[in-house]
């Protein structure tokens, strides 16, 4: 039990192939542009010792010395080649990487569109876009319907005579509420009246007694 269940599984690697000849590639270059580096610093030495050999007297010696950088020299033209094959080989394995992946995308998106097409049909298309227009059309029928500039004479006769009928329905109880509503007429005099004609009562007395 203890081994099954201690025993983890490796993870997946996304590092491909591609990706590990790639590195591959870079390695190689970079260990030949060391390579190149080391060539060139052994020319300007042999460069400086040629003529150190020749201030002596040592010509046969400089004459070696030049040699052997000459054939340096052509060692260092043959790896300026290899260095531009191995990064044109890099640059096209790297361009394949993405063409892959395009690829890639492509199918996956091949595939999503299949099963779209498998769930809609042509005929389940021409189903949905009827059903749609057919809900258009009945909105703009509706729209006609509620529209005033849409009802025939007929229509606006019927109209006018619901109107009345609810006007004539109303109007009795709306008279009503405001009889309710208003006070009463007083039937006696105010108490305020009164008093001004006793008031007044002497004075005309006093008037007729002055007259006669």
């Amino acid at each position: 039990m203890g081994g099954v269940f201690g025993k983890s599984k490796k993870p997946v690697s996304r590092v491909t192939e591609q990706d590990k000849a790639v590195l591959q590639l870079k390695q190689q270059r970079d260990k030949i542009k060391q390579y190149q580096k080391r060539i060139e610093q052994s020319l300007e030495k042999d460069r400086q010792l040629a003529i150190s050999c020749l201030n002596k007297g040592q010509r046969e010696r400089a004459k070696l010395i030049l040699r052997k950088k000459k054939y340096q020299e052509n060692l260092l033209g043959t790896t300026d080649k290899e260095l531009e094959a191995l990064e044109k080989l890099t640059s096209d394995l790297e361009f394949a990487q993405v063409q892959q992946q395009v690829l890639d995308g492509l199918q996956v998106g091949n595939e999503a569109l299949k099963k779209i097409h498998e769930i809609l049909t042509i005929d389940e298309v021409e189903r949905i876009m009827d059903e749609t227009r057919e809900g258009i059309e009945k909105q703009q029928e509706i729209d006609a319907l509620i529209s005033t500039g849409a009802l025939t004479a007929e229509d606006e006769d019927s109209v006018a005579a619901e109107l009345e009928a609810l006007v004539a329905s109303t109007l009795p109880a709306i008279d009503e509420d405001i009889d309710d509503k208003l006070p009463a007429v007083p039937t006696e005099e105010p108490e305020l009246e009164k008093k001004k004609k006793k008031e007044k009562e002497p004075h005309q007395e006093e008037r007729v007694a002055l007259e006669a």
